[in-house]
């Protein structure tokens, strides 16, 4: 079984210190071995040359709530990235591993690798909309994410804006990838981003961060984050 030989190779490669920064990093996720991202990247794209289909079958057979490494949940996402299928068998896929993402970790690194994405934009918009609409913490953020990696741009940056208006978020995950979905926004269109902000169409919590990360970014000028600080609710 291909899972279980790479499993003996992350439990290899697995570094006490750096398990301990990811538990600081990911409160309350448990069995983390602790291997840094470019290995499981480098061994990500190993199986998905020779074996994705066997090992992300093996993965989805097995109990993902108990028994499963957080390295594990994560190449189950990478392989799917960096796997050579067609739409509709990639999304039988992600269908399956979103539903299990439980931490911003998984969801953000593997996001990041899904630039076919932009290959087929219309069909991937709607599949991202559809894990929006599950209204679950990390169905919203997945969907957001691979928004702001992918689609910033100027095709779709007033969907992107319809997208933030309605979602209806009370879980942090999702409020934090909002804000940062409309940072990202702001650095690539701020002009059309600042009065998206004025409109006020996100509650409090979300706008307010949305203005912080803005004012954090290095892609946004001090002109304009002057103008920003000002469109903070409740000062």
């Amino acid at each position: 079984m291909i899972r279980q030989q790479v499993r003996e190779q992350l439990e290899q490669l697995c570094e006490a210190d750096y398990r301990q920064f990811n538990q600081k990093l990911l409160p309350g996720v448990t069995d983390i071995l602790g291997v840094r991202v470019p290995k499981l990247r480098q061994i990500a794209k190993r199986i998905a040359k020779d074996d994705a289909q066997e090992y992300l079958e093996e993965i989805k057979q097995a109990d993902w709530k108990s028994g499963m490494y957080y390295e594990e949940k994560m190449l189950y996402g990478l392989v799917t990235g960096y796997a050579r299928m067609d739409e509709e068998e990639c999304s039988g896929f992600l269908d399956e591993f979103v539903p299990h993402i439980d931490n911003w970790g998984v969801c953000d690194s593997c996001c990041m690798t899904y630039k076919w994405m932009k290959k087929q934009p219309r069909y991937w918009l709607d599949y991202l909309n559809r894990q929006i609409q599950t209204g679950t913490e990390f169905g919203i953020r997945f969907g957001l994410v691979c928004m702001l990696a992918h689609f910033v741009d100027e095709e779709h940056i007033q969907e992107i804006y319809e997208v933030c208006s309605r979602t209806h978020m009370e879980d942090y995950y999702a409020r934090m990838a909002a804000a940062w979905l409309v940072s990202v926004c702001f650095a690539a269109f701020p002009e059309r981003t600042y009065e998206f902000l004025q409109d006020d169409r996100m509650d409090d919590f979300t706008h307010n961060k949305a203005v912080q990360k803005t004012c954090e970014s290095y892609r946004v000028s001090k002109e304009w984050k002057v103008r920003v600080r000002r469109l903070r609710r409740g000062n």
